[in-house]
């Protein structure tokens, strides 16, 4: 268990950040709300100019290079955010919750009693974080350890993993793109009952004239797992496909809870037909921007440095026909559509990651910075599909339980933390995102399971583990 944090070293720390920022910012207008296309109110407080997450507002004030070194870096915050782009010692590593994480991601770099032929994972970067301040960090292991094979590289090759790492994020995607959709609710540009078809007609077929934008985000719309969009000319001929993707057989839309990536595909052209504007640039001006994320955002290969990119980024499978993958979505699907999807491709470190646990945490609020309204927050955040059937060959005993774009209560993956109010995702690539309300707990746990080979390991029994180890 972790030692709650007295109230006295509370007020003293929210004290001197609150003095940094006054002293930086000045008095400062109530949080605005900030939509997908970057309209409205310009944000509130530091905004990182350059980099994956530069927003609308160039002209925000930037915190001081001494304001930071006198206060460090806010809890959660990107470490690129920092002055200089430095990792500030916090000390959350040498905790007792750090040194045992530290150990159980340890364990797992060999083959385990779980996993007896392979190891976990080639390396691993965890984070918990307790009423907004970082409890805990554990870092192991590589980030590159193989090569195109795969093969065992030297050791003057391989890559360590550090605590500001970049990760293929996978599914985690998802919850980004959850939070663009329902930003456009917030804005009154569709309502969650919105049947999809009425702002994409391509989006036509048997029964699917029924879906709604919140049957999208729950995973109830009767999709499938995955869109058929390899063997054609062009990305507009993929695009339509995935529109045109047919219900699974049987399934009746707004019944029952079935996976569905291309769901949030969708989701993804409906947030670029509204805001008018490709994901990747209302990523950038809805959430990333606003939020100082620098060191998340698609295609990593575009923005970020080349040394950046040699000590960073981590690697994922180095068996495919596209040889070794780092910096390159590992998604198939998403990568025939150019590394930018609703399911799959964003690139984050734990760091941000913490960040956007915190903001749907905090009622869509982060640091100043309002990105979704509380209430369109709190129907995310509340299971929608209560009473549902579930139907998923490869976790029979999972439930429905599901918000709009986060998962709820599922012990699979949460452990001991799991509630009914306890909500995350998981990624395919081993990484996951919990957040436990009632204990005002964010976890971060990203692994590179798929490197080389994703069917080395199974990522839920340190995913379990860590979450026991927070609880």
């Amino acid at each position: 268990m972790m030692r709650p944090m007295s109230l006295h070293r509370r007020t003293v720390l929210g004290a001197g950040l609150a003095a940094a920022a006054a002293v930086v910012t000045g008095c400062q207008a109530p949080p605005p709300v900030v939509g997908a296309d970057g309209t409205g109110a310009p944000t509130t407080g530091p905004v990182p100019s350059g980099g994956a997450g530069a927003g609308p507002s160039a002209s925000a004030p930037a915190v001081s290079p001494s304001a930071v070194e006198a206060f460090g870096a806010a809890p959660g915050t990107s470490a690129s955010a920092s002055a200089g782009g430095a990792t500030r010692p916090t000390g959350a590593e040498g905790s007792p919750l750090g040194r045992a994480l530290t150990a159980e991601l340890t364990r797992h770099l060999k083959p385990t009693p779980q996993n007896p032929k392979h190891p976990g994972y080639a390396g691993a970067v965890a984070y918990c974080q307790v009423d907004g301040e970082l409890s805990a960090r554990a870092t192991v292991g590589k980030a590159l350890r193989y090569g195109a094979g795969p093969v065992l590289l030297p050791e003057s090759r391989q890559v360590a993993m550090r605590a500001d790492s970049i990760f293929d994020t996978a599914s985690l995607t998802k919850v980004f793109t959850a939070i663009l959709t329902l930003q456009q609710v917030d804005r009154g540009r569709i309502a969650l009952d919105t049947p999809v078809v009425e702002h994409l007609p391509g989006f036509a077929g048997p029964g699917k004239d029924k879906i709604t934008v919140a049957m999208l985000l729950a995973h109830t719309s009767g999709l499938p797992v995955g869109a058929k969009v390899t063997g054609l000319p062009d990305d507009a001929a993929r695009r339509a496909a995935v529109l045109a993707t047919p219900l699974v057989k049987g399934a009746t839309p707004g019944t029952v809870f079935r996976y569905s990536s291309v769901g949030l595909m969708v989701a993804a052209q409906l947030v670029e037909k509204l805001t008018g504007q490709r994901l990747d640039k209302a990523l950038k001006n809805g959430i990333t921007g606003p939020l100082g994320l620098r060191d998340t955002g698609f295609n990593p290969k575009t923005w970020l440095a080349n040394a950046d990119q040699a000590r960073r980024l981590v690697a994922t499978d180095a068996r495919s026909s596209r040889g070794l993958l780092r910096g390159t979505v590992h998604d198939d699907v998403a990568n025939h559509l150019g590394g930018i999807a609703g399911h799959a491709g964003i690139f984050s470190t734990a760091a941000d990651l913490t960040v956007i646990g915190q903001l749907l945490l905090n009622g869509g609020t982060y640091r100043g910075t309002r990105v979704l309204s509380e209430t369109i927050t709190k129907r995310m955040l509340t299971n929608v599909n209560r009473g549902l059937p579930a139907v998923d060959a490869e976790r029979p005993n999972r439930t429905s339980d599901h918000g709009l774009g986060v998962v709820l209560n599922q012990p699979w993956f949460m452990g001991r933390l799991a509630t009914g109010k306890t909500f995350g995702h998981t990624g395919f690539s081993g990484t996951s995102l919990l957040v436990h309300p009632g204990r005002r707990m964010v976890v971060v746990l990203l692994t590179n399971r798929a490197h080389p080979n994703w069917s080395w390991a199974n990522p839920d029994p340190v995913r379990v583990a860590v979450a026991n180890l927070c609880a």
